[in-house]
């Protein structure tokens, strides 16, 4: 993934890629069908592995938006169309860092596409259950892949943590909502206040991002180890 030019230019070009891989994809029939299934049946497994951040009132808002916004099923599609229309308007709007916050999600959402892509294609003559995602996780993408992905979802954690501290920030995105909607821009809106808001409310995020690390690397070492049940909970300290 590019990382030069400015986080403009970064988050535009990660948005088109991503664009087309996700059109790729939707026209391809068959491997579409197994796709969606395998984002679903991920979706049930992290509500499994995080049910007890979820039972949290101060961390279910930071948790749903991990959940729903940056690995969810929904279709992404009108969001990222949206956002690369206004990218010099967000760049022009929104600090620098929160630019870069974005892109980083981009392009996160472009490698979990591209490692789910590889497992459908490895699960596309079967259903998908422990056993078989567990082995088509292990022929899909390898350990620095993973990792990276991991390591991406805490660096966006930790970015936003930084920029829910920005005081006018968040109000700023609230005052914005109406004006987005009239432009047609409601998704990407409500992505971005989403966010905020969910960090701005949990304060502190330190012990909820380095429990999503702890759990995530503990559940890669033990599918890479070998192990057949990436629903188990077993993994999950506490």
């Amino acid at each position: 993934m590019n990382q030069d030019g400015s986080s403009a230019d970064r988050l535009a070009a990660a948005l088109r890629r991503v664009i087309d891989l996700r059109r790729q994809l939707e026209s391809d029939v068959k491997l579409r069908d197994t796709w969606r299934a395998v984002k679903r049946w991920q979706a049930e497994r992290l509500r499994q592995t995080y049910a007890d951040l979820l039972a949290q009132p101060r961390l279910r808002p930071a948790c749903e938006f991990f959940l729903a916004e940056l690995y969810g099923v929904k279709d992404f599609s009108q969001r990222d169309q949206e956002a690369l229309r206004v990218v010099p308007m967000l760049a022009r709007m929104l600090p620098e860092r929160a630019v870069t916050t974005m892109a980083l999600a981009v392009e996160l959402d472009e490698l979990s596409e591209q490692l789910d892509e590889r497992v459908a294609r490895n699960l596309m003559t079967g259903a998908v259950d422990d056993a078989a995602y567990a082995a088509a996780y292990r022929a899909a993408g390898t350990r620095a892949e993973r990792e990276h992905q991991i390591d991406t979802i805490d660096r966006i954690g930790r970015s936003l943590e930084r920029l829910a501290r920005i005081p006018l920030l968040a109000p700023m995105l609230h005052m914005m909502r109406a004006p987005a909607e009239m432009a047609g821009l409601g998704h990407l809106h409500r992505f971005l206040q989403s966010g905020f808001d969910a960090f701005v409310s949990m304060g502190a995020a330190g012990e909820f991002l380095d429990t999503i690390r702890a759990r995530e690397t503990a559940l890669m070492r033990l599918l890479f180890d070998g192990g057949q049940t990436a629903t188990s909970v077993s993994i999950v300290p506490g």
